[in-house]
């Protein structure tokens, strides 16, 4: 099947057609605060369960949990309708390997915006599971199931706000809501919502925004998709250096799902973060001075007349290239390959609990 043409498989636009229909039942539904808070607050915990669970645990492994502690975050990944962990974490680990390359299965440069977007899903040849580059994950039977019976959670999900509904119904009704009424804002609507949200990185995270690392793919920095996605907009930090569990190097590049996993570690339940390593923050420094004063020459060639830094520039320029040719010969090479999930000796955020 992996050898197929990508096309549309109109079979497995079927899924696609009813979430989104199922948004029109709010014609019928009407709306209240409850159902639509409900929906807005669905849609930040499962994405950060796409973001946080699906991809920095899942694909990256950037920190550790228990065997029981990563089945329940499979389980929560699993109400995000974006099919079982396992797939996911596929797909993403096979994306970070053939990036903008003819292989990427969502490549917008290769493929165009749509199809990057949402085409790539409904095609036969990206629906199965390779579990042969995902050994990590498959030796877990439980995992396996929840990846080959990727329906019942989101069913079971879909249920759960609907009797959640009924309930409010009954014994709160100055809510205003209903079982129809949860269940068309708090699963339709918050789930296509999700699912958009999510595939932006897809098809915008290689589009807009600005390179701080010369990566091999041309993935971005934005802070829009940041908001959109908690954190997932640095993807130009994330591609030169996936191992981190934060994207956002710097304090202000906000990254709201590593907030949240850094809470979740006062818990214990996941321990083990790992963070950026110095001499790639050395390198993001070096690349930052070098394009400020790239932008003052630029600023200095376009309006001569009213630049101050017309001569400041030239000296500046040198002495910071000499800068980081001198910083240079003291650090690393870079790592032949992208690190997928890897660990970097003495660089952990949170222990392991001890026994």
């Amino acid at each position: 099947m992996r050898q197929e043409p990508d096309r549309v498989d109109w079979m497995r636009c079927i899924p696609f057609i009813v979430l989104h229909a199922g948004c029109l039942g709010v014609i019928w539904t009407g709306a209240s605060a409850t159902a639509v808070w409900t929906a807005v607050a669905l849609y930040f915990l499962r994405m950060f369960a796409v973001t946080g669970i699906y991809h920095r645990y899942f694909s990256h492994k950037t920190y550790s949990t228990s065997r029981a502690g990563q089945f329940l975050l499979a389980l929560w990944g699993g109400t995000t309708v974006q099919r079982g962990a396992l797939w996911w974490a596929y797909h993403h680990r096979h994306h970070h390997k053939h990036s903008d390359d003819p292989e990427d299965a969502h490549s917008p440069h290769v493929h165009g915006f749509w199809w990057s977007h949402i085409g790539w899903i409904t095609s036969r040849r990206n629906f199965p599971t390779d579990y042969s580059t995902i050994r990590d994950l498959a030796k877990f039977p439980e995992l396996v199931w929840l990846n080959r019976f990727d329906t019942v959670v989101p069913a079971l999900f879909a249920l759960a706000l609907f009797g959640a509904g009924a309930a409010l119904e009954t014994w709160a009704p100055g809510l205003g809501t209903d079982r129809w009424q949860m269940l068309v804002w708090g699963f339709f609507i918050s789930t296509t919502a999700l699912f958009h949200g999510t595939s932006c990185i897809n098809s915008m995270a290689h589009l807009m925004g600005r390179r701080r690392f010369n990566t091999s793919d041309d993935s971005r920095n934005s802070f829009i998709l940041a908001i959109i996605c908690l954190g997932e907009g640095w993807h130009n930090n994330h591609h030169r250096y996936q191992s981190s569990t934060r994207n956002g190097f710097y304090w202000w590049e906000i990254d709201p799902t590593y907030y949240g996993l850094k809470v979740l570690s006062w818990t214990g339940f996941i321990w083990g973060l790992k963070p950026v390593p110095r001499s790639i923050m050395e390198e993001a420094a070096r690349a930052d001075h070098q394009a400020s004063i790239a932008a003052a020459q630029r600023a200095a060639t376009v309006h001569p007349e009213f630049s101050p830094l017309a001569k400041v520039v030239p000296a500046a320029a040198a002495i910071a290239v000499a800068t980081a040719t001198a910083a240079q010969a003291d650090l690393p090479k870079k790592a032949a390959g992208p690190a997928l999930h890897q660990n970097v000796p003495g660089q952990v955020e949170n222990p392991p609990p001890s026994a």
